[in-house]
């Protein structure tokens, strides 16, 4: 087992890509913090999966603090931090209101910093020991380019990718390293909330046309599914990646690849 003995944290560990990561972190011996606003989280299901479940919204710095002193007080240190939650909203900036905007930011970029800064001390005491400390950040393909209906999220998932670089450089001399994942299509609720939204650009097409329209157009035709980003995390939080660090992980299947997308 890649994990046997380590401490990790997941925020939106309730949701589709954070139940997965959750999951596989578990069977790779570690011993695993499930971050979220709720137990039940985006899937709207309750598992014992043998984790501990912490109530964290990402947005606040006292959760922020409270779950990071829970986690010292319990287990006296941190190996792996997974930012994993985030959200998206689907309007052009014209339709977009400032509170949705802030919102965004708030959830996505704030949160990404506020749960790093304050698991800073305890990913220390990790490098310190010699265990090989990681903080894995979750930015987008869109970071890189954009979706149409998407700008307030392409717009976070940049911000989360320079920041990404700059956490390496600023940490990496202590013994943390930092990448980011950069997900294309998975299948999570999000997704589908994408599907059926104004942001997919659907134009009248049904959910089923949508979703073949988006396994078409990748060059392995498909979409990604939790699994698949887990296993890139795995190896990410592990030692074998010990030389990993300040790095944009692009999972699309290609996708990003090609000279033009097909617009959905």
């Amino acid at each position: 087992m890649t994990l046997e003995g380590k401490v990790a944290l997941i925020t939106g560990g309730r949701g589709g890509i954070g139940r997965a990561i959750v999951a596989r972190f578990l069977r790779e011996g570690a011993r695993v913090y499930a971050a979220d606003l709720s137990e039940e989280g985006s899937l709207k299901t309750h598992d014992d999966d043998g984790s501990v479940f912490v109530k964290l919204d990402v947005s606040q710095e006292a959760d922020a603090v409270a779950a990071m002193e829970r986690v010292g007080e319990e287990a006296g240190r941190l190996d792996i931090l997974v930012n994993a939650a985030g959200i998206e909203i689907e309007k052009t900036i014209e339709h977009t209101t400032l509170e949705e905007w802030n919102r965004s930011f708030a959830v996505n970029a704030t949160g990404t910093f506020l749960t790093s800064k304050y698991a800073l001390p305890l990913l220390r005491k990790s490098a310190e020991s010699g265990t090989s400390a990681s903080i894995i950040n979750f930015g987008s393909y869109d970071g890189f380019i954009a979706d149409p209906g998407l700008a307030a999220y392409c717009a976070t998932k940049g911000a989360v990718h320079a920041l990404t670089r700059a956490m390496a450089c600023d940490h990496g001399p202590e013994g943390i390293r930092v990448n980011a994942i950069c997900p294309g299509y998975i299948d999570t609720p999000m997704l589908q909330s994408f599907f059926s939204g104004d942001g997919s650009g659907g134009g009248g097409k049904t959910i089923d046309q949508l979703q073949q329209a988006v396994r078409d157009v990748h060059p392995i035709r498909r979409y990604g599914t939790p699994d698949d980003i887990a296993n890139l995390v795995n190896w990410l939080a592990s030692d074998e990646a010990r030389y990993a660090s300040g790095q944009l992980w692009v999972l699309d299947g290609g996708l990003s690849a090609q000279v033009q997308q097909m617009k959905l």
